[in-house]
């Protein structure tokens, strides 16, 4: 049986891009043809699928680090590298994916098969065959592969359900649940038996909805005493709150105010979502009595309590009725909202651009393209070089570093490469 786990920290890592060949046509008789090497596969992608039938990143805890398939290098005869093998992760519906370092939420996975591209494959190098020119018939050097990204991401769960039921340990919520639909949910008469939110899926008629049984909240939840904050976190999704008393307990209304009280102080939007109280254990003779006066206290402040006894049945489909009408209400709500949400349009930053950024002696140029055409040029090779300082000096990256202040033998980073400012150098253009 697998333990039930909400959060991981995972690292995946995207196929590298292979490397460009450097490669000259042999034929008979034509000793050194023209250039014909190929280009690099590219590095594969890592994504992350929504999976209904996976309900716990238990498997996280065992396996941290995802790799997809690095691209092949280029051949003879222009020929192209495979490409790498793309990765597929599969993860629970209702995870949340964010970039560990940034906390950037990259993807909401609420739907059955959504996924999410969280580390995108990288290029593969150019082979020589690109680089002939009219002033270079025999271009010597290719591009290396672009790294594929790398990162850290946060997983996190939240259960998603149509309702969730709250309240105090013991208060009947995984007796209710079994009663209501076909979950079978640990029960026992003492708190805290539900450690993870149980799923139970109801049957209204020609309709269904899907009830979570959210583990029993204490006081001091909000601030995570307890499991607190870890079983908050799954009420956020729910369309209605159920919120179920325990009638025969010495002070119901307290206990009702109490987790009111976590609700509010873990996210006060909780306390304007659509909710149900279901007074339990009128099958006690002490609840029963009680169950007029609560009723009307509770009607008081704007509530609708329902009494019910989860251990005979009475009430429940009277509770279960009114729980689809409350859903079918929220659900063309929401689908009005979503039909007048104005689109938002991301523009994407130039991929050209770049910043600089001075460090005592050091200058660091960050920008998409400018790391790149860095990370893909064999250093060794001077006519390679020759063409990527061509590069930065069009895109205005050498005015910048000069205007910054760059002295000769200043450090410049460009992404993970490392070279040395020197004004005079002017590397070997065939």
């Amino acid at each position: 049986m697998h333990t039930f786990l909400d959060e991981a920290r995972i690292r995946v890592q995207a196929g590298d891009g292979g490397k460009g060949a450097m490669h000259f046509r042999r034929e008979k008789f034509v000793p050194m043809g023209g250039p014909d090497g190929g280009d690099g596969g590219i590095g594969g992608d890592v994504t992350l699928r929504a999976d209904r039938s996976i309900n716990t990143l238990f498997e996280f805890k065992r396996r941290r680090y995802f790799a997809a398939g690095a691209g092949q290098p280029g051949g003879p005869n222009r020929m192209h590298g495979r490409n790498g093998a793309h990765l597929t992760i599969d993860v629970p519906v209702g995870t949340v994916v964010r970039d560990a370092e940034s906390g950037e939420v990259l993807g909401d996975l609420t739907g059955d098969g959504q996924t999410v591209l969280v580390a995108r494959g990288g290029k593969g190098g150019l082979g020589n065959v690109h680089f002939k020119s009219s002033t270079n018939q025999a271009p010597g050097f290719a591009e290396k592969g672009e790294p594929g990204q790398e990162r850290w991401l946060d997983l996190e769960l939240k259960v998603i359900a149509d309702v969730g039921i709250i309240g105090l340990p013991n208060a009947g919520k995984s007796t209710l649940l079994s009663v209501i639909s076909a979950a079978r949910p640990k029960i026992a008469d003492y708190p805290f038996t539900t450690l993870s939110p149980n799923l139970g899926v109801v049957d209204v008629g020609d309709s269904t909805f899907v009830v979570a049984d959210i583990p029993g909240l204490i006081e001091g939840a909000h601030a995570g005493v307890g499991l607190g904050h870890d079983f908050l976190r799954h009420i956020e999704r729910t369309l209605v709150l159920l919120h179920l008393v325990d009638a025969s307990a010495d002070d119901p209304l307290s206990a009702f105010r109490q987790i009111q009280e976590e609700l509010k102080y873990y996210d006060p939007e909780l306390l304007e979502r659509p909710t149900l109280v279901a007074l339990n254990k009128i099958d006690i003779q002490e609840g029963r009595e009680r169950v007029p006066e609560l009723v009307k206290q509770l009607r008081d402040q704007g509530y609708e309590a329902i009494p019910i006894s989860a251990a005979t049945r009475e009430g429940v489909d009277v509770l279960v009725f009114r729980l689809a009408q409350l859903l079918r209400e929220q659900t063309r709500e929401r689908e009005d909202r979503v039909a007048a949400t104005v689109p938002v349009i991301t523009i994407k930053p130039d991929p050209d651009q770049f910043t600089i950024e001075r460090k005592r002696n050091t200058y660091y140029v960050r920008g998409e393209t400018a790391e790149r055409l860095a990370v893909m040029t064999d250093t060794s090779s001077e006519e390679a070089m020759y063409r990527l300082q061509r590069r930065l000096r069009q895109m205005g990256v050498f005015a910048a570093l000069e205007r910054a202040g760059v002295q000769e033998g200043s450090r410049v980073m460009i992404g993970p490469v490392e070279l040395v400012w020197d004004s005079t150098y002017q590397p070997a253009r065939k």
